[in-house]
């Protein structure tokens, strides 16, 4: 089928990586900033803890697509000249991942038992003491099913970045379809399904391993 020739596949793989290069970036971002903000927002004092809920409040308000026409085409207004798209896809997904990895890791953090806390503290362990060996080890394994489900959401997300020119697996799709829309009238269902199937391969394991780890922590802790 002439939609799905070896050279319009390989401009598939090309935004196939594209999309899960920017994914990977983010998560990373997340994984390290929401990681490190978690804690703060756990433990830190109270204007510390403040300031992470308004960076939270303000990322989950304003819709994504909102923050990306801000610092894509506000990056103009501010510096004078264009953000890549790319770059800005980053900024944005790194920004919006780290707040909701912020929000999971104070979560998991501040869900330890309190019995378990006040038996450290009667057996005597300092208060980093207990935060490193009792309280960080269960909340890791708490953590990691709804971190996994985060990392899922992000590259899903990535879609969102051809809408300000980045050509990714979207877009590449898209383009796809205008070049053969009128010599195969349902080039968009098989390209659309194609992408589908994409993401799904993607997305898919990693919805799995959510699960999974759900369902074994929760056996563990029962």
């Amino acid at each position: 089928m002439g939609v799905f020739e070896l050279d319009n596949l390989a401009r598939l793989a090309e935004g196939l990586f594209t999309t899960l290069q920017v994914a990977l970036i983010s998560i990373v971002i997340a994984l390290i900033g929401g990681v490190g903000l978690g804690v703060v927002m756990a433990f830190g004092g109270r204007i510390a803890r403040f300031v992470c809920r308004v960076y939270l409040e303000s990322v989950r308000i304003i819709p994504l697509l909102v923050w990306l026409f801000l610092v894509f085409f506000g990056s103009a207004t501010v510096f004078g000249w264009h953000l890549h798209a790319i770059l800005a896809s980053i900024i944005v997904f790194g920004v919006w991942g780290a707040a909701e990895m912020m929000d999971l890791t104070r979560g998991a953090l501040t869900s330890t038992n309190t019995h378990q806390i006040q038996s450290a503290r009667a057996l005597g362990l300092s208060e980093s003491q207990t935060i490193w060996l009792i309280i960080f080890p269960q909340a890791f394994l708490a953590l990691m099913p709804a971190s996994i489900n985060l990392f899922s959401r992000i590259i899903k997300t990535t879609a969102l970045m051809s809408l300000i020119g980045a050509v990714e697996l979207l877009k590449v799709g898209q383009q796809l379809i205008e070049i053969n829309i009128l010599k195969i009238p349902n080039a968009s269902f098989y390209v659309y399904g194609l992408i589908f199937a994409l993401y799904f391969m993607l997305c898919y394991p990693l919805s799995y391993l959510s699960q999974y780890l759900e369902k074994k922590y929760q056996y563990n802790r029962a």
